[in-house]
């Protein structure tokens, strides 16, 4: 009997298979009925091929709206993904079935979700030129920050296939606030470097071209290599210096994108714009060098390095302060004791013969006080106006 058994299990796993095939096969063609049909007999609606696509998949890739509708509503999970990883968005998006994408997106679909590679339904929707699922997905979270493994964006994709339409359309979405950027400064503040390198390539006179592009200034004449700069996007700015982009490009009053590094405290920026030769004693409109912005926003460790390289210690701003006297203020405590250390006077005077201990002690700063009396600071010396806040 154990043979007929065996035989018997045979014959039923056998025509198991030949009605999920049979099934798989009514998804696609997108038979509603004969689907029910199958599931009504048992067949469990998370079978699946050999490459693992399943009824949801395979109706959602030839774009039958109301069989995705009905297997959803019968429990089939939204997100199951294919050996590739891939959702039944990401196989929508790719086939540009924009009435079952919404669908999917609708009945909570993970918008952002990444296959094996890396591939977001925004990046295979782009990668396609379907524009009008990459707009539906851009109105309903889709983030085209998210890279692939091989670090291509949608915009990149978009840039690299030459859908003109899909890159505009990236672009316009990408604004923060209400400031429309050029394409390069979005892909600068993203540290999109795939996106970057094919902005700047150019068939004829590459070099002339880039170098134009490269030093394009919004409308407060800030560059990409600013923007990167502020966001410590140490990629991007690598391949815009190499490109010609200016160390020392000033945007309006005089500001350097050593300056905004040391303002923000990107410690790895200030140093590859130092080793790219940037001006270390760059001055702002108000007098200010990248010391006194390290100085001022407290972070130590651009302070640290820009006091190695050999930072200006005494440079003093319009109104006469120091960067000793900028830490005082803002009661950044390791940033005074750092300045200290290499030696800042420690009863430098502004203008109005304001020491540093006048600031901290105006300030009511009690820690950075002590600190300047403990180094000997002269309790003493007398300014010749009282401090007014401005």
């Amino acid at each position: 009997t154990s043979t007929i058994n065996t035989k018997t299990s045979l014959l039923s796993s056998s025509l198991q298979s030949d009605s999920n095939t049979s099934f798989l096969r009514a998804a696609r063609a997108g038979n509603i009925d004969k689907v029910l049909d199958f599931l009504k007999n048992g067949v469990d609606i998370s079978t699946s091929n050999q490459n693992g696509l399943n009824a949801l998949h395979l109706a959602a890739k030839e774009g039958h709206k109301d069989l995705v509708e009905e297997l959803l509503e019968r429990g089939a999970p939204v997100d199951s993904s294919t050996k590739k990883g891939n959702t039944a968005l990401h196989i929508a998006s790719l086939a540009g079935q924009n009435e079952v994408v919404r669908l999917l997106v609708k009945r909570g679909a993970d918008v952002n979700s990444q296959s094996q590679n890396g591939f977001t339904p925004l990046y295979m929707a782009a990668q396609e030129n379907h524009l009008e699922v990459v707009r539906y997905m851009l109105e309903n979270e889709g983030n085209q920050s998210i890279a692939t493994e091989d670090g291509f964006t949608p915009l990149a994709i978009a840039l690299q296939q030459g859908h003109n339409a899909v890159v505009s359309l990236l672009l316009e979405h990408d604004t923060k606030g209400k400031v429309r950027l050029p394409a390069l400064h979005i892909a600068a503040r993203k540290d999109d470097t795939k996106s970057a390198a094919l902005l700047l390539q150019n068939d004829h006179n590459a070099d002339v071209q880039s170098k134009m592009m490269v030093n394009r200034t919004t409308e407060s004449g800030f560059t990409p290599l600013h923007i990167a700069a502020h966001y410590g996007n140490v990629n991007v700015s690598t391949l815009l210096l190499n490109r010609g982009a200016a160390v020392d490009f000033t945007a309006r009053n005089g500001i350097t994108p050593l300056h905004v590094a040391s303002k923000r405290g990107n410690t790895n920026m200030v140093a590859l714009l130092l080793d790219r030769g940037a001006q270390i004693d760059a001055k702002t409109r108000d007098g200010l060098t990248p010391l006194h912005c390290a100085a001022r926003s407290g972070h130590d460790p651009a302070l640290e390095i820009l006091l190695e390289r050999g930072a200006p210690i005494l440079a003093r701003t319009k109104n006469g302060l120091s960067p000793l006297h900028m830490s005082a203020q803002g009661d950044h405590i390791e940033c005074v004791k750092l300045l200290l250390q290499h030696k800042a006077p420690v009863d430098d005077v502004t203008l109005d013969y304001l020491t540093a201990l006048h600031v901290a002690a105006h300030c009511g700063h009690y820690r950075v006080t002590k600190l300047l009396l403990d180094k000997k600071a002269n309790p003493n010396v007398r300014a010749l106006v009282g401090i007014h806040r401005k």
